[in-house]
Parts: C-alpha cells; sequence; structure tokens
C-alpha cells in the first residue's frame, strides 16, 4: 500500500493535473518565445544539478561519519560517496539517520534562503536552489524506504527506536506528503530564472520548467554517476533517479499555477565556468582523495 501511495501522490496526481492544464489551454495562440540564453540556463542547472547532488551526498555521509567518530569503540571510514565503521556501541544504528537529518535540515536552510530573500544572479539562485532540492529530496524518501527496508540507513535508526510497523508507515505517509509541498514552494525560485529569457518565457511555466529543472535534472543523471562508480549498480543509479524523481514531476507539472503571475526575476545570467570548475574540483577530490577511503576517530 505504501509503494501504490508513493506513485499517486508523487507521480500519477501531478501528471494528471497538469494533463488537464494542457488540454484546457492548447489552443492558446502564444508568440514563440526567443531561445537566446535558453540552453546556457539549462547548461548551467545541469552542472548545478551535478555539483549540488553531489555535494549534498558527501555532506550526507559526513554526518554520518562524525557521530561515530566522536563514539569510544566505533571507527569509521569515509569514501567518496560511501562509508563503513568497525567496532560496536550501542548508538550506532542510531547514528545512521543522522545523515538524513543533516540533508534535511540544509535543504530547508537553502529552501529559506531562496524564498527569503530577492534573487540577485542566476549562479548564486541555481546553486541555493539545486541545494535546497538535493537536502530535500535526499531525506525525505529515505524515511519512506526506511519503513520498508530494516537494512535502509533510516530503517536502522527507526529500529533503534523501536518504532512498531504503523509507526514506521505513519511516518513514511508524512513525509510523502511533505513532498509535494516542498515541491511546490520550489517552483517560484526557479520561475524567478525566466528573468534572464525573454519575458515571453513567463507566459509558458510549463515549458521554462522544462528547460531550467527536467531536462537539466535527466541530463545530470550520467554525470552524477561518473563521482560514483564503482559501487552497487542500485547505489550508484536508482538513488539519482529516486532522489530527482521525487520532487521534478510535481514541480514540472504543476508549474502551470504561475502562468502569467508576477514573479521576483533573476536579471543576471548565468555562467557555465563556475559550475564545471567546481564539478570537477568535486570530482578530483572524490576520486583522488576520498575514494581510497579516510579514517577518521576523535577518541
Amino acid at each position: 500500500m505504501l509503494l501504490y501511495a508513493s506513485i499517486l501522490i508523487l507521480w500519477i496526481v501531478p501528471m494528471l493535473m497538469g494533463f488537464w492544464h494542457w488540454l484546457s489551454v492548447r489552443k492558446r495562440s502564444l508568440r514563440q518565445a526567443s531561445r537566446a540564453g535558453l540552453w546556457r540556463l539549462t547548461l548551467c542547472s545541469t552542472l548545478y544539478c551535478v555539483l549540488a547532488f553531489n555535494l549534498t551526498f558527501f555532506i550526507q555521509e559526513v554526518f554520518l561519519v562524525l557521530p561515530k567518530a566522536l563514539t569510544p569503540g566505533l571507527i569509521p571510514v569515509i569514501y567518496h560517496n560511501n562509508h563503513s565503521w568497525s567496532g560496536e556501541h550501542p548508538l550506532m544504528y542510531l547514528f545512521q539517520g543522522t545523515g538524513a537529518l543533516a540533508t534535511f535540515l540544509l535543504g530547508l536552510a537553502c529552501l529559506w534562503r531562496v524564498r527569503g530573500k530577492r534573487p540577485e544572479s542566476a549562479n548564486g539562485q541555481l546553486f541555493m536552489l539545486w541545494m535546497a532540492f538535493s537536502g530535500l529530496f535526499m531525506a525525505l524518501p529515505q524515511l519512506v524506504i526506511g519503513a520498508l527496508n530494516p537494512y535502509n540507513d533510516v530503517g536502522m535508526a527507526m529500529d533503534y527506536f523501536q518504532l512498531s510497523p504503523t509507526s514506521k508507515q505513519t511516518v513514511a505517509f508524512l513525509a510523502l506528503l511533505a513532498m509535494p509541498l516542498f515541491s511546490l514552494s520550489l517552483i517560484r525560485p526557479f520561475m524567478a530564472l525566466a528573468g534572464t529569457l525573454d519575458p515571453a518565457w513567463q507566459n509558458k511555466p510549463m515549458m521554462l520548467m522544462y528547460f531550467i529543472l527536467t531536462l537539466p535534472a535527466f541530463l545530470a543523471i550520467p554525470l552524477i554517476v561518473a563521482y560514483r562508480v564503482p559501487r552497487e549498480m542500485v547505489e550508484v543509479l536508482a538513488l539519482p533517479l529516486i532522489v530527482l524523481l521525487s520532487g521534478l514531476v510535481w514541480m514540472q507539472f504543476a508549474a502551470y499555477r504561475f502562468d502569467n503571475q508576477p514573479l521576483p526575476v533573476v536579471t543576471r545570467p548565468p555562467s557555465w565556468r563556475v559550475p564545471l570548475f567546481a564539478s570537477l574540483a568535486l570530482l578530483l577530490v572524490f576520486q583522488v582523495l576520498l575514494r581510497p577511503g579516510i579514517v577518521i576517530a576523535f577518541h
């Protein structure tokens, strides 16, 4: 039932909403909007998606390791996309939930930042938006997965608290309901990027969202894989798909709600150099420094 509810809430409902809106406006005539700058925005959004996803995942691993590094009897090892530990301690399974908690709080902080201040540049806006997206949708799906799989990190933390199956399902359903709400809260800041384009794009919110969110997300997936190999295929490919699809379906198909609405706009166009160099630097750190593993212990 939880699996069916996930499919219904996260994918089927927003797709039906978007399709219904498309049927109602398909005959509306709109002048052709210029695509000057659109592909640059798509490229920059793709690079920021790659950077934010991998940076957020690493932050999750850091906060999985730090509590263990401070706990006597546990010796954790951090890698570029994983961690392990040796030793035993009664709190070690509780600490399997600290990574998801950290990414969720990070996502909330970035969401507050993009919604609480007038955007100034596309680079800053894109970075904070993808960090908010990655933080929220890397954490919330784990509550659902943890309710189904006791060997998941959050599942281990749930078992530490001795949650009953009913309690786990309640937590999972609350997480499912929260995901559309956070998706809707991110649409308006993403739409603000239309300020760098032809004004006619503000009259095509679903198409605009496709070029600045959905297409970059799918283009980013093969690039994200380069940061994650070698590991189990379910971790290499399934995790990016789960994280990205948990939020972007609602954002893509509910974007019509912002048709012809006044929006705060980003006026400074993005630069692809900043996210490209940052992504390459992070890849170098991952594959050269962190891939062999680093032991971290403060006791």
